[in-house]
């Protein structure tokens, strides 16, 4: 029986191993981004806890519960019932956090000009529909970009404006007396909470496409916001 040896590899075969590219993520947008993750979690979780006491829906066609937005068995499997006092203690305490993480960022994209990679330039935006397309795989060139292309710079840009409007509405029903100008200025009392009830569910939905897209990105993406150094199998 004649072994046939197998034809020699050549370099060009071999998958190259990934190696470090470049510096993307600064140590400090490294540690407000993975301080931002546990501190929105908690505060979500527990603000649901307090709308369930009274639920910020009264419109009948959106009712999943009897007297409730979600299901009820939303609240049952998240334990959100009966528990509106611990619910006010984690929310006011992490939103201090919220509060001072998102000033220390704010204050950090001004000092270091990093807010230049957020706002998209009005000829960037023309792009925003040919990047729309190469993410659902239909275009397969993608546009030029930069750092981030002009989508996740109004992603990115559109979390700061719903940072602002969950502090400012936050603290509207907080001390609706005390800050009655502030709530006035969002039409009232249950007017503020059903928009910070819906910035709420905003941030969901940004969490949920922020997560398939790193998975669509790949594992070098996900590296870069751990370590700050971008992966490329170049």
């Amino acid at each position: 029986m004649t072994i046939t040896e197998p034809p020699p590899t050549s370099a060009n075969d071999v998958e190259p191993a990934p190696r470090l590219a470049r510096r993307k993520h600064s140590r400090a947008i490294r540690w407000m981004h993975w301080i931002n993750f546990p501190v929105l979690t908690i505060m979500i979780w527990s603000g649901l806890r307090i709308y369930w006491s009274f639920d910020v829906s009264r419109i009948p066609s959106v009712r999943f519960g009897e007297e409730t937005l979600f299901p009820e068995g939303f609240y049952d499997v998240l334990q959100l019932d009966r528990k509106l006092a611990r619910g006010m203690a984690f929310h006011f305490s992490f939103g201090w956090i919220f509060l001072i993480n998102g000033l220390l960022y704010v204050a950090y994209l001004a000092a270091s000009r990093e807010w230049r990679h957020l706002i998209p330039r009005r000829s960037e935006l023309s792009n925003a529909w040919a990047v729309f397309l190469h993410d659902l795989g239909i275009r397969k060139d993608a546009p030029p970009q930069g750092k981030y292309n002009v989508l996740q710079q109004l992603a990115y840009s559109g979390v700061i404006v719903l940072g602002f409007l969950a502090v400012a509405t936050g603290f509207a029903i907080y001390k609706p007396t005390q800050l009655a100008w502030l709530t006035t200025m969002f039409g009232g009392y249950q007017s503020a909470r059903l928009i910070h009830f819906v910035v709420t569910m905003s941030f969901l939905a940004f969490f949920v496409v922020h997560l398939v897209q790193v998975v669509r990105a790949g594992f070098g993406n996900f590296w870069s916001m751990v370590t700050g150094w971008e992966l490329d199998r170049g």
